[in-house]
């Protein structure tokens, strides 16, 4: 069974910061999710201790969504491991859908009890989540109880809060009020669609929720909101550093006495202590900050690296830059090397290179069946047409982002053809039979029979086999991972288990590859790429002490929700047009995600469409930067282990 070295969960923060000046509302900085997950839950459970030996009552506010997942794992780990008792915990949660049965998948009743409340012993009569199935004419009644039982309970000691796109917390969204309560309120569109992934499109998600108010919140006596990822990381700075506004109620926290935010890197990406840390005082100058403030300079003024002058420096926060350097030319020239290296049309080393192995064994890891294509389609076409030895490993099915129309289609067809042919179909018919049966009963959000779990999943890996194909990496090399934690059917996944890290060590010890690429996009809808990746860098540890290991790079791609910013591209591979073209071929393969995908997350547009936008918009930022003129690039960091 795999052991893989894990992160320190008992690292201290990478950052932190108290209020004043730019920043609003302290926060703390931690290198992963999971380590903010850990530290938050030791504060709970030292919470619990300290009113259990005091003979009182620990209230709690909790939250749902993926950001306190992590929390509730390691809550129900320390009541198992470590004698965490309950017993003397009362929870009131946020919100609820409205109208939303209580066993319902999306209902935040069952998301709280499967992940918390059934692994615990929290008294049931002590736990508080809204309800959903109140009358319409009772539910402001219902709602002031609900502000009743909290006062009852003495008020909340510590209200857990994450942070929606619009700035919502709770469900309390842009135009809500300090003074607000525990009421219905109606959902915002982005809102909505930000939920569309867990009932299966946008059109499925209940219109209203019952909510804490505000006021509610505010009058917690502490308060720990969790922010995650790049997705997060553009409201997290308008909440920490902007002015307070109704048009964003996570603001209303800067009043707060004591609201910590507890951030992964990702989330505080666009923190100006982090972006731009020139502007608020002394920065220590080594490569990377040097590269990440000419070219942010560079963007500001609207001129190549190579024609900034003293003073565009002296003029925009960078004088101690330019001192320590002594002229603008000497910074310019290093930073236009830097960026210039990282651009290269062998992505994998070229042949009869001294000290490069060629060819290379290549392992491409795809979260999904379509994300190789679609994130590095063009450098994937390339590993292969330079002679590489290219494996690609689909590490889940993408069942459930298939429609049961097509899914239909294809029962049918199965059917249809056996007949057509003569072929022995009764077993056939059956099958097909029992997937109309069960559609034709299908309610919104229901998990799929286990049958037309399988459909869907032969479906994308069809069309995994075609875009491969297209790319020049024959179906021989197509590894189908079917990692467990995604077996359930549902978008609300398992947690990563030894197998999930098994598999994927045994797949890199077959191969044993000179070069592996994963996804480092983070931002899907429904956190599978972040699963994902985990699980690779567990197996990567395990590996570790490999004597292949020494010679393996590990690379990181984006492209499907998010790209790498110009100071963090280590390689850039250039595309042609003709090889654009080629990836856009490759992507249409994946039919089932063509037109519209059951998935698309905050973006509108198709995904091969993304894809260009965003590999232009990466070779005109170089082009602009004072570097050679691309039709799209594809960039890469290298992961460090």
């Amino acid at each position: 069974m795999a052991s893989a070295t894990e992160i320190d969960l008992n690292a201290p923060p990478i950052t932190t910061q108290m209020a004043g000046g730019l920043v609003r509302i302290p926060y703390e900085i931690y290198q992963e999710s999971r380590q903010v997950s850990f530290q938050v839950a030791r504060q709970i459970s030292e919470l619990i201790r300290q009113r259990a030996a005091e003979g009182r009552t620990c209230v709690l506010g909790l939250a749902t969504g993926s950001s306190p997942v992590d929390v509730y794992a390691q809550l129900v780990r320390m009541h198992r491991e470590e004698g965490l008792s309950f017993a003397n915990v009362v929870t009131f949660n946020l919100d609820e859908y409205y109208p939303m049965q209580p066993d319902c998948l999306q209902s935040y009743h069952r998301f709280m009890h499967e992940h918390l409340f059934n692994h615990i012993d929290v008294p049931a009569g002590q736990v508080h989540v809204p309800d959903g199935t109140i009358a319409a004419e009772q539910i402001n009644d219902y709602c002031q109880q609900y502000e009743q039982k909290i006062i009852q309970a003495g008020g909340i000691d510590l209200q857990i809060l994450g942070v929606g796109r619009t700035g919502h917390i709770g469900f309390n969204e842009p135009g809500s009020g300090t003074d607000s309560k525990t009421r219905l309120i109606t959902l915002d569109a982005m809102t909505r669609i930000d939920a569309a992934s867990d009932f299966f499109g946008v059109e499925n998600v209940p219109r209203r929720a019952v909510t804490m108010g505000v006021g509610t919140i505010l009058q917690a006596r502490r308060i720990i909101i969790l922010a995650f990822g790049e997705g997060k990381s553009k409201i997290v700075a308008r909440t920490i550093e902007g002015e307070v506004s109704h048009q964003v109620p996570a603001t209303f926290l800067q009043n707060h006495p004591r609201t910590t935010f507890m951030l992964d890197e990702a989330a505080a990406a666009a923190l100006t202590q982090i972006q731009t840390p020139w502007v608020l005082g002394d920065v220590r100058w080594d490569k990377v900050m040097v590269r990440r403030a000419v070219i942010w300079l560079s963007q500001l003024v609207g001129r190549p690296v190579l024609m900034l002058k003293d003073s565009d420096y002296n003029e925009h926060h960078l004088q101690d830059l330019l001192a320590e350097y002594g002229s603008a030319y000497e910074i310019n020239l290093q930073v236009f090397r830097q960026l210039q290296n990282t651009i290269t049309g062998w992505p994998a080393g070229k042949p009869n290179t001294p000290g490069v192995i060629f060819p290379k064994r290549v392992i491409v890891f795809s979260p999904h069946p379509d994300d190789d294509v679609i994130s590095m389609g063009g450098t994937l076409t390339r590993l292969a047409d330079q002679g590489h030895d290219v494996h690609i490993a689909y590490q889940t099915s993408g069942n459930i982002a298939v429609f049961d129309d097509d899914a239909w289609r294809f029962a049918k067809f199965a059917s249809d053809f056996c007949d057509t042919f003569g072929v022995a179909s009764d077993e056939v018919q059956q099958v097909t039979r029992r997937i109309k049966a069960f559609l034709q009963e299908k309610r919104a959000g229901q998990t799929d029979m286990s049958e037309l779990q399988l459909l869907k999943g032969l479906i994308r890996r069809g069309e995994a086999a075609a875009g491969a194909d297209v790319c020049g990496v024959p179906e021989e090399r197509l590894h189908y991972m079917d990692l467990p934690f995604y077996q359930t059917g549902l978008v609300r996944k398992k947690p990563i288990s030894n197998e999930d890290v098994d598999l994927t060590v045994q797949l890199l010890r077959q191969v044993q590859p000179h070069q592996v690429y994963a996804a480092g996009d983070l931002s899907d809808p429904h956190g599978t790429h972040r699963t994902c990746l985990d699980i690779l860098f567990r197996a990567c540890r395990v590996c570790q002490s490999d004597d292949w290991w020494p010679h393996c790079d590990v690379w990181l791609y984006r492209g499907a929700w998010h790209e790498w910013p110009a100071h963090e591209i280590e390689m850039a591979v250039p595309l042609s047009p003709q090889e654009v073209d080629r990836k856009r071929e490759a992507i249409f393969k994946h039919e089932s995600q063509k037109d519209r995908a059951l998935f698309p997350g905050s973006d509108a547009r198709e995904f091969w469409q993304r894809a260009e936008a965003r590999n232009s918009a990466t070779a005109n930022m170089y082009d602009r930067l004072g570097l050679a003129q691309y039709q799209a690039i594809e960039g890469f960091v290298k992961w460090k282990g």
